[in-house]
């Protein structure tokens, strides 16, 4: 494959990956939410918030950050200095990654909310997952700075697939071997719900290391073969580890602490209020559990997009290529808007009958809330990737301002609207994370102009998705609605109803956009919608 079309071969491997980890993600929520019930649910995302918070600080953005700084040493053939970084990032992730490990366990109950304690035991059995997690973000975007995306793509379903059986069993062994009413029953089941993140991790990070333990032989002799003799010393390296690091973890902290503070905002306001715990655990079980499930399904593509993007626009930003590295840019947006934008549109058409099929203990909340805020899905898309892009040019300053101006607004969105209207619930958390991903986007488009000279293209890469995408969901909303008249069974209206769709979508969008068949090959699984395509004369 040529070079031009690297970007798109890494980003659609990695896109595939994620999408079967999340689709695995989303099946195995609704047997959890039986076994936990909605109040069990909510603990469990209460928990799951500060453990978020605390891998964004000590391990999430590692990957990105060894990504970008040893695809760096690769491009100038500085193999042995790339071996040096990833031992440095190894190294660093065990000390902030153990670090952040026993503030959880040790210091948990002051992160979690006044009136939601019962999470403490779930955020506890997280907490030796953050250390593991730690390692597996260094393991992972090792492999990304040499383009090739399998190694994590494989890893990310393994990891989840672990997650969804252990998950589900501890939950239940736990729940019948100490629960003697319906409190004990939510908080041991949240509890063995948290256990299932650490076997999932333990099991990507146990891959990884076979994987590196196969290479081992092939680096080893690229390094031998090191004829620079510059080499840095392990100091100067934990310098550049945590002078890049620092800012990307503060930027990724700020750009997703927002579901932190909108938890712990929400919950303590409502029960100033007067609130019933109970009620308020239950709402944020459904947002947190089932509504968030469902839309960080898109929202992951763009996440794998942005790893992708990362060691190609660096390649091109350290060589001065500007104009290549905008084409790039303009590659993964497009990419991403291809399925973010029909994503939402769906997501808002079908949101009711995709919450019961999927959810059935699940209320009407559920739809409500996807409905409302699938708009969210694009914005929020569009913002991860251009993050991706400002942290590949070395300005991850930037967003991490334009992250904090965002949060401040999210936050005053979240307590206004949960202070002077608290009958609506849940929904100001949901106003307030669109806040939150339209002022990204708008931040960061402005940055992106400012220092590589970036244009958005918006006629083809969000007018024309959303003109076909528009016509699909149409169709997706009759076929339901009219197929549930005749056959009211929900799954079968929703499986050929989510087809159909699919297929008009595919051809309204080559017609609008005027894509050849080379072109759609470059996309995710483009050869078998080629040939779909072909079947149905779309292309000759």
């Amino acid at each position: 494959m040529s070079e031009k079309n690297e970007l798109v071969k890494n980003a659609s491997f990695l896109m595939m990956a994620t999408l079967i980890s999340r689709v695995i993600g989303l099946l195995y929520r609704s047997p959890l939410g039986v076994v936990l019930g909605t109040v069990g649910l909510g603990y469990y995302g209460y928990a799951n918030n500060v453990y978020v918070i605390l891998l964004l600080i000590s391990a999430y953005s590692i990957p990105m950050a060894v990504s970008k700084v040893v695809s760096e040493r690769l491009a100038l053939k500085q193999y042995r200095n790339a071996q040096k970084v990833f031992h440095g990032a190894l190294l660093y992730a065990m000390i902030v990654g153990g670090v952040a490990a026993l503030v959880a366990f040790f210091f948990g109950n002051y992160l979690l909310p006044v009136n939601q304690q019962q999470a403490l035991l779930a955020l506890r059995m997280l907490a030796p997952t953050i250390f593991f997690s730690a390692i597996l973000g260094v393991m992972r975007g090792y492999f990304q700075a040499h383009s090739t995306m399998m190694p994590t793509s494989i890893s990310q379903i393994l990891e989840q697939i672990a997650n969804a059986i252990v998950s589900i069993l501890a939950a239940w062994l736990l729940i019948k071997k100490f629960a003697v009413d319906e409190e004990t029953h939510a908080i041991y089941g949240a509890a063995g719900g948290a256990m299932g993140t650490g076997a999932g991790v333990l099991t990507g990070l146990a891959f990884m290391l076979i994987v590196y333990a196969a290479n081992r032989k092939s680096i080893h002799k690229k390094i031998a073969r090191d004829k620079h003799t510059q080499e840095e010393s392990m100091v100067g390296v934990m310098k550049i580890i945590f002078l890049m690091v620092t800012p990307i973890i503060f930027n990724t902290f700020v750009y997703n602490a927002s579901s932190y503070l909108d938890s712990k905002i929400f919950s303590d306001i409502l029960n100033m209020k007067g609130i019933v715990a109970k009620v308020v655990s239950g709402q944020w079980g459904e947002y947190s559990n089932y509504y968030i499930t469902l839309i960080n399904i898109p929202l992951a593509l763009s996440s794998a997009t942005s790893s992708a993007m990362m060691p190609e626009i660096a390649t091109r930003f350290i060589k001065n290529e500007y104009k290549e590295a905008n084409e790039k840019i303009n590659e993964g947006i497009q990419l991403t808007m291809f399925l973010c934008i029909p994503a939402a549109v769906g997501l808002a058409v079908l949101a009711f009958p995709i919450t019961k099929v999927l959810f059935p203990s699940s209320g009407t909340l559920s739809g409500q809330l996807l409905l409302a805020g699938s708009i969210t899905v694009i914005f929020s898309a569009l913002s991860t990737i251009t993050n991706g892009v400002l942290q590949a040019i070395g300005k991850a300053r930037i967003p991490l301002r334009n992250s904090a101006i965002s949060l401040v607004l999210n936050v005053i969105a979240v307590a206004v609207c949960s202070f002077a209207a608290p009958q609506m619930g849940v929904f100001s958390v949901l106003i307030a994370s669109l806040v939150f991903a339209v002022a990204m986007c708008v931040l960061n488009a402005m940055s992106l102009k400012k220092y590589l000279g970036h244009k958005n293209d918006f006629v083809n890469g969000y007018g024309k998705p959303l003109a076909a995408a528009a016509g699909m969901g149409v169709v997706a909303w009759i076929v339901y609605y009219g197929l549930h008249l005749l056959v009211p069974i929900r799954i079968v209206c929703l499986g050929v109803s989510v087809i159909l769709a699919a297929l008009v979508y595919l051809i309204l969008y080559v017609i609008v956009t005027k894509t050849t068949v080379e072109q759609m090959r470059r996309f995710p699984m483009g050869n078998y919608v080629v040939k779909v395509l072909r079947i149905l004369k779309v292309f000759r």
